[in-house]
């Protein structure tokens, strides 16, 4: 779960439960206010009753009962008994509710005076009347249907009103978020596109007043303060491979020309040959350095017209002059009669070193001196495939197969600096292309480039 997930889940969950303990604490302080205010009505009922068939000699049981039914306030399934002193029952409503009891009501109601309890549907107020002369007590029973609907009623608009709740905080929340992280977003991706080169890109900060600007702010003068140090260390790396060519050249003319007199030794001879080969390599890699430094700081790249297999042909005789031994085998898959088929917007002369070094690497990785390049269309993307048997590199080895100066296993008997494919790969960046390495199949090694159209 990322961030803007997690932030949103934890307001929405917090908001919703905070809603839920609300609802939850209103519905049971209305059931209270309900149950008490029902108690007060049979309470009043009640003393109402005993104090008509006790205190007013002219109304009897016959007419306390014509009054019961005709009363205005006439509660739910209501029932009324009196009791005198001595808990014989006086007064009985009409109706057929009953009520449960016993002497043990009548008994807690003269110590305690009055009780309440529930019963099923009914709910039962108890109450102890004292005149001067004798005692009575009296037991109302009924339902608060009215009480009880508006109780349900509250309970499905506090329902109701939770779910709705719930389903419009969790969108609000989830927007609210996402907008307020949207730079979050936009930092992000542009940290993801920054590389060794683009070292420039900068992110663009809005005002200096959020955490998330003040952070973009900060990166930008760290990614600057980086730009600065990767310059000069390509500018020292490009003056100094420089600076070595004139004596390393010097040096190697000299011993050539130490080699070709004809007074030396055959050993002299043979241990001046060992050193013109060993300064050549380090020549090369002077070479590899100092043109590895210039592609670094090119910033774009020129957009001429380039067509790949032409410049395949050449890197081809390029290589061949070297090693004339090789064997190239090159297959164009779907091909029509467009000319602009195979073209794209490149630096012929870096794409033509790319090619070089690609085709090289292939033939001195070959166990057969044959190297196989197909090329073909896949979508709105043009495919070159630079194929060769022969041991392949480690799967561990892969992560840093474009690393300087890398060299694998299967390296161990072959000549080289591990710049190649670092030139190469440096190239093809430039071109807003990509390059990988796969094994197809056993003994087979895959260079893919990947041109966008």
């Amino acid at each position: 779960m990322n961030l803007k997930n997690k932030i949103s889940f934890i307001v929405s969950f917090l908001f919703t439960i905070i809603f839920a303990i609300s609802a939850t604490v209103i519905y049971i302080l209305f059931a209270d206010f309900r149950q008490e205010e029902f108690e007060i009505r049979l309470r009043e009922k009640a003393l109402s009753t005993i104090k008509l068939l006790v205190e007013i000699e002219e109304v009897d049981n016959q007419l306390l009962k014509i009054i019961d039914k005709n009363s205005i306030h006439k509660l739910y399934n209501e029932k009324v008994l009196i009791f005198n002193s001595d808990f014989n029952l006086i007064y009985s409503s009409l109706d057929d509710q009953k009520i449960k009891w016993d002497k043990a009501d009548l008994t807690y109601l003269k110590k305690n005076k009055n009780f309440y309890r529930k019963d099923i549907n009914h709910e039962i107020f108890g109450i102890f009347y004292d005149t001067n002369q004798h005692d009575y007590y009296a037991l109302i029973s009924a339902s608060d249907d009215f009480g009880k609907r508006k109780l349900r009623y509250l309970l499905y608009i506090l329902i109701i009103t939770y779910i709705v709740f719930t389903i419009t905080c969790w969108f609000i929340t989830t927007y609210i978020v996402k907008k307020l992280l949207l730079p979050l977003d936009t930092f992000y991706k542009t940290l993801k596109g920054i590389n060794e080169n683009n070292l420039k890109t900068r992110i663009h900060v809005h005002t200096k007043k959020n955490e998330i600007d003040l952070l973009a702010n900060e990166f930008n003068q760290m990614l600057q303060r980086i730009d600065i140090s990767y310059q000069k260390q390509k500018e020292f790396t490009a003056h100094a491979s420089h600076e070595l060519r004139t004596p390393i050249a010097r040096i190697l003319a000299q011993i050539e020309n130490r080699a070709s007199e004809k007074e030396i030794t055959s050993i002299e001879n043979e241990y001046l040959k060992n050193l013109i080969k060993d300064i050549s390599q380090l020549s090369d890699l002077i070479s590899s350095l100092l043109l590895l430094s210039k592609i670094d700081s090119i910033n774009k790249v020129e957009n001429e017209i380039c067509r790949i297999d032409e410049l395949i042909f050449q890197s081809a005789e390029n290589v061949r002059i070297t090693f004339p031994t090789i064997r190239l085998q090159l297959d164009i898959k779907d091909s029509d009669t467009d000319n602009h088929t195979f073209e794209i917007k490149g630096n012929k002369t870096l794409l033509e070193i790319a090619f070089t070094n690609l085709i090289k690497n292939a033939y001195q990785y070959s166990d057969n001196k044959i190297v196989q390049i197909s090329i073909y269309f896949n979508d709105s993307h043009l495919l070159v495939d630079f194929n060769n048997t022969g041991s392949t590199i480690a799967e561990n080895e892969t992560a840093t197969l474009f690393d300087p100066f890398m060299r694998g296993e299967n390296a161990k008997d072959k000549t080289g600096f591990g710049l190649g494919l670092r030139i190469v790969q440096h190239i093809i960046n430039q071109h807003k292309a990509e390059i990988h390495y796969f094994v197809p199949a056993p003994n087979v090694n895959t260079f893919r480039l990947m041109f966008t159209l």
